[in-house]
């Protein structure tokens, strides 16, 4: 089976090949998007999709998937649905499925997780709170699953910002977390293996 680079690199002497990265990666875009936005998920899907194909000439052919790309664009176009975003965030209990806990990282790993039992209402509250750009990496970490590397492929930082962004978001979604003052090799173990799990 191809790679989506090889798809990529192939659509740009032949355009309808692109159709199948939009096979291969729509639902994925289009559930993170409708997380994100609601209704306004289809126009980020759409637009997502018609900016990537403008621009696949530009596509880094060093990464078979093309799925951190795509996420990138698609979070940049959000951005622009903001107020639309906070309105969803602020009506989180109306989210049919929205589990009432967000665990970071792995059970065994001390100070790396935050407390199962916290409010949904609440918790909306907090993430609807964080700035764009915490939130932006806290999302595409906790539903796209992106690796540390890949959210830094599709926001365009480097690995070490999203870790600092994903750290300052642990403590500002977990308050007690910050005045425990985790560090040294047990949170260096969280940076390299903790994964956030937020379910909707």
């Amino acid at each position: 089976m191809s790679t989506d680079s090889e798809i990529i690199a192939r659509s740009i002497e032949d355009p309808g090949a692109f159709s199948e990265i939009f096979e291969r990666h729509a639902r994925a875009i289009a559930s993170f998007a409708a997380r994100r936005v609601g209704d306004a998920g289809d126009d980020v899907l759409s637009e997502t999709f018609l900016v990537a194909f403008r621009r696949r000439a530009a596509f880094d052919t060093s990464w078979e998937s093309s799925l951190p790309w795509l996420l990138g664009i698609a979070s940049r176009l959000v951005r622009k649905q903001r107020a639309a975003e906070a309105r969803q965030w602020r009506s989180l209990n109306a989210v049919a499925g929205w589990e009432q806990h967000v665990q970071f990282g792995e059970a065994e790993a001390a100070g790396e997780r935050v407390d199962a039992a916290v409010e949904a209402r609440a918790l909306g509250g907090r993430i609807a709170a964080l700035s764009a750009a915490d939130r932006e990496t806290l999302l595409l970490y906790a539903w796209a699953d992106l690796t540390y590397e890949e959210i830094a492929v599709a926001l365009r930082i480097p690995v070490g910002t999203v870790r600092s962004r994903l750290n300052r978001v642990r403590r500002k979604l977990d308050p007690a977390r910050g005045k425990r003052g985790v560090t040294g090799p047990e949170q260096e173990k969280g940076d390299r293996d903790g994964r956030v799990a937020a379910r909707a």
